[in-house]
């Protein structure tokens, strides 16, 4: 007797977003079937995408290895986007680093202008992190999604002490917002039913936070994967959106990828493969050789087409 792989069918479609515009475009989500499971009936229309990271200061306690691919533009955010672009970057991830008050405080103009020059030079989707201090977030953000108003910019993070804020500033300013919580799906869904009372939900995407392999990586992954599970299963309304994951600082930043680089390369790109595993579709990674090893591993995305 001939053997049929069994088939499931879903009723849950993940939301199709576009971040960019004009020919700076790119599309995520959109599928109704479970990560790689391709011999389901559904379709995964738009394959995993990976950004590469950028800084708006030079990194202070980067290994000597991790600034090497960049240290020709690393003084230079703009050039060091479009050296990203040269590395197969499929987006560009600016961290806005220098306006935390524990760095350089720098301005909300400064930093919305910044993003401006960098919008006119590379040919990439921007994504826009603050620097994760809620209260210069509330500052900084809104004058970003200003300055750079109708350009569908991604840009969090968005969390339950500013969402109202940032999140209103996004929507009025033509963005998508990145809603950021704390490795719990229960504040995951409340964020969101709190922001798409005002912002639509084919506008946000989600950010559960990314832990790094041995550093809590099976947290970061059982809450994609139950996010995905649920959406996709069950059609609730507040998991169905993409999902962001930003690891490559929390790989770099541990022990063992600092000690070397064969050991960094193999951190980072294990994780990214796990996290794509469990249902991440846009991966920001911080090394170019990662994003070469993972793309290979993936077969050039060859799986997709």
């Amino acid at each position: 007797m001939e053997f049929k792989v069994p088939k499931e069918a879903y009723t849950g479609n993940v939301r199709e977003i576009v971040i960019g515009k004009g020919e700076k475009t790119l599309k995520i989500g959109g599928e109704n079937i479970l990560p790689l499971h391709f011999f389901d009936d559904g379709v995964q229309p738009n394959p995993p995408r990976f950004a590469l990271e950028v800084l708006d200061m030079v990194p202070q306690d980067w290994p000597d290895f991790l600034k090497e691919p960049y240290l020709d533009v690393i003084s230079d955010p703009i050039k060091w986007a479009k050296k990203c672009e040269e590395y197969g970057a499929d987006a560009i991830s600016l961290m806005l680093l220098s306006t935390d008050p524990a760095e350089k405080d720098t301005s909300p103009d400064e930093a919305a202008s910044l993003v401006k020059r960098m919008l006119s030079e590379v040919r990439k989707p921007l994504i826009v992190y603050g620097c994760g201090d809620e209260k210069k977030d509330s500052e900084v953000l809104p004058r970003v999604a200003e300055v750079c108003k109708g350009e569908n910019l991604l840009i969090g993070p968005v969390q339950k002490e500013n969402y109202e804020i940032v999140g209103k500033a996004i929507l009025e300013n033509g963005h998508v917002a990145i809603a950021q919580t704390p490795l719990d799906i229960n504040l995951l869904k409340e964020l969101n039913i709190k922001l798409c009372k005002f912002l639509p939900p084919e506008r946000v995407v989600i950010d559960p936070l990314s832990s790094a392999l041995g550093y809590g990586i099976e947290y970061s992954f059982s809450i994609m994967e139950r996010v995905k599970q649920i959406g996709i299963i069950t059609k609730d309304s507040m998991t169905m959106m993409p999902i962001i994951a930003n690891l490559g600082g929390e790989c770099w930043k541990t022990k063992q990828a600092k000690e070397e680089k064969n050991q960094g390369l193999l951190w980072e790109g294990i994780t990214a493969i796990a996290l794509l595993l469990a249902g991440a579709n846009l991966l920001v990674l911080r090394h170019p050789e990662t994003l070469k090893l993972v793309k290979e591993t993936l077969g050039g995305n060859k799986i997709w087409n």
